[in-house]
């Protein structure tokens, strides 16, 4: 998948969910999904430093 589809891909997600919950329900699946993304970002930078740490 190419960075346009999957950015199309990503807004069409959004806008099927978004016609799902109501404003707070959002709200908080929002603020998941950011939590998420930092935890998976903190989990890979960790690891990079694991890598190098080895070498």
């Amino acid at each position: 998948m190419n960075p346009c589809e999957l950015t199309a891909s990503v807004t069409a997600l959004a806008n099927t969910i978004s016609c799902q919950y109501n404003n707070d329900e959002l709200a908080l699946l929002a603020s998941i999904f950011v939590q998420l993304g930092d935890t998976l970002a903190t989990i890979v930078t960790q690891r990079s430093l694991c890598e190098n740490i080895k070498k």
